[in-house]
């Protein structure tokens, strides 16, 4: 009798488990789409860049007037064999940018192809002379469709994702592009400003006129301060020379260099002080 009760007690337990399973296995999710945005350093491991709810739109690095900027948007579930949509739209709650001066009118409806569990919009940009001095902000959110859901409104980092920023928590169905100009002193540039306001060293203190002067006399761009591998300290010596000649020249000549406050633009081998703030006034 008991080997009987033991018998009924775990079929039964084999119908419930059954049951469960059945019910696990049949329960399929609504497919889902959020911004799969990583960005991190080149010389790390890409597979460990996390997930990030913004990216940098830097015309001082793009170089062109007008950009059409990728934002990557994944998907959750299975991939289908048909072709997919989603929404994408502003968010004003998150978007200082003004429409036709600093971006065209976002498309609202796009693809995720068959075979496909990926997907990239490209939003137009342009070049302005207020992004030399602030900031503008573009936001992006994501919207259900019938083939849709968001599928990560609450986006927690993944622990194994750890090759550059980490954002812990953020939404994933939406995304803020940061619009700048911004022209910053590059990783190498030997030159300082030093007691009285006074600019020494090899280069002076860093401006947008004085990479614009060399990037006008000498070739040079941005780029090729970043770093002791493209800006080497011959290199450095050289550069510094060149233009101290050509400012001298140019001084000479009674058409000197100035920068945005007036002052002489300095280099460290000219013979004239370069005050910041104090302007230059020529002798009669």
């Amino acid at each position: 009798m008991k080997k009987i009760l033991v018998y009924m007690i775990l079929f039964q337990f084999a119908i419930i488990f059954m049951g469960c399973e059945k019910e696990i296995m049949s329960y399929e999710g609504k497919e889902g789409v959020y911004f799969g945005v990583r960005h991190g350093s080149p010389n790390s491991d890409q597979n460990k860049w996390p997930y990030q709810p913004y990216s940098n739109v830097e015309f001082i690095q793009i170089k062109k007037d007008v950009v059409e900027f990728p934002v990557k948007v994944d998907i959750s579930g299975p991939v289908k064999n048909y072709d997919r949509s989603f929404r994408v739209e502003v968010n004003p709650d998150s978007t200082t940018a003004i429409l036709g001066k600093h971006y065209e009118a976002v498309q609202e409806f796009w693809t995720v192809r068959a075979g496909s569990s990926t997907a990239t919009i490209t939003v137009k940009i342009m070049r302005t002379p207020d992004l030399e001095d602030e900031n503008k902000t573009l936001g992006l959110r994501l919207l259900p469709t019938k083939d849709f859901v968001l599928s990560f409104p609450e986006w927690n980092a993944i622990p194994a994702l750890n090759g550059g920023t980490i954002v812990a928590k953020f939404d994933a169905s939406l995304h803020t592009l940061r619009i700048n100009d911004f022209m910053v002193t590059p990783g190498l540039w030997l030159g300082s400003l030093q007691a009285g306001n006074k600019e020494g060293g090899a280069f002076g203190i860093f401006t947008r006129k004085k990479m614009e002067f060399l990037t006008e006399y000498l070739g040079l761009t941005y780029e090729d301060f970043a770093s002791s591998e493209t800006m080497p300290l011959a290199r450095v010596a050289l550069i510094g020379a060149d233009a101290a000649a050509i400012l001298i020249e140019r001084f000479n000549a009674k058409n000197p260099v100035l920068e945005a406050d007036g002052r002489l633009m300095f280099f460290g081998s000219v013979p004239w002080t370069s005050i910041v703030g104090v302007p230059y006034v020529p002798t009669p």
